[in-house]
C-alpha cells in the first residue's frame, strides 16, 4: 500500500474517531440532566430507563470501534495495515475502504463466519 492511500486511511480513522467521542461527550452531558422526578408515572419512567439502556448499549458498541480503530491506527503507523492477520496476505482496497478497522482479508472472514455459524 501506498504513502497516500495510508494518509487517506489514517484520516478517515482519525475523523471516525473525533465523531465517536464527540457523540459520547454530548450524550454524557445529555445524560446527567436526566431526572426521575421529572417524570410523572411509571410507564414514562419505564420509557426513559429503557431508552437510557439503549443509549449505554450503543457506547458500549462505541466504546469497541474505538478500540478498534486505535489498533487500526497502531497498524499503519508499524506498518502492518492492510495486512491480513491470519493469511498475512494483503486486505484488498474495496474492503479497507467498507471497512478500515478490519484486520481479516475477506476469504479470512468468510472463513471465520463459517467456523462461528458452524458453531453456535
Amino acid at each position: 500500500m501506498n504513502k497516500k492511500d495510508l494518509k487517506r486511511f489514517k484520516a478517515m480513522l482519525e475523523e471516525s474517531k473525533k465523531q465517536l467521542l464527540l457523540s459520547a461527550k454530548k450524550t454524557l452531558t445529555e445524560e446527567s440532566s436526566f431526572d426521575t422526578d421529572d417524570l410523572p408515572d411509571e410507564i414514562d419512567l419505564a420509557s426513559s430507563e429503557y431508552t437510557q439502556s439503549m443509549i449505554f448499549r450503543l457506547r458500549d458498541r462505541e466504546k469497541f470501534l474505538l478500540a478498534k480503530i486505535d489498533k487500526a491506527l497502531a497498524r499503519i503507523e508499524n506498518g502492518t495495515f492492510g495486512i491480513c492477520e491470519k493469511c498475512e496476505e494483503e486486505i484488498s482496497m474495496k474492503r479497507l475502504d467498507a471497512r478500515p478497522v478490519t484486520t481479516l482479508c475477506i476469504r479470512c472472514k468468510e472463513e471465520q463466519e463459517q467456523k462461528e455459524k458452524s458453531f453456535g
